[in-house]
């Protein structure tokens, strides 16, 4: 398993016992499921009270405030190399500041689709 963050790949620290026992397998199975419904049922009643559903405009505005995001960091880094000196501390303060906005934002929009992709929140398709 493979968990996006970021920018960065990492791998699931999951425990998978090599015990040939099936019972014990499948009886271990039934715990995880278990767990992993108990997180579901958690995601949905918390994110559905939070916000019962997600629309198509909803997710338009992320799109664009991440392109935003992005345009504003990738513009001021190539502002910066066309001016062709070094980097001042403001000048990294500033890349690193429209980076995390980009990022952040990044973020939040892969949320909001995670959270409609595993039945979180009800997905209210755009009106025309």
């Amino acid at each position: 398993m493979a968990i996006m963050t970021s920018s960065t790949r990492r791998t699931g620290d999951h425990f998978e016992p090599n015990d040939g026992d099936p019972q014990v397998q499948r009886r271990l199975r039934g715990y995880l499921e278990q767990i992993d419904y108990t997180a579901f049922a958690s995601n949905k009643a918390v994110l559905g009270a939070t916000a019962p559903y997600v629309d198509g405009e909803r997710f338009q505005r992320l799109a664009v405030a991440v392109a935003t995001a992005r345009a504003k960091w990738v513009a001021e880094a190539a502002s910066i190399a066309d001016a062709g000196a070094s980097l001042s501390e403001a000048q990294v303060a500033q890349l690193t500041h429209l980076r995390s906005a980009f990022e952040e934002l990044s973020a939040a929009y892969e949320a909001t689709r995670r959270m409609v992709e595993r039945g979180y929140v009800a997905y209210r398709p755009s009106q025309g």
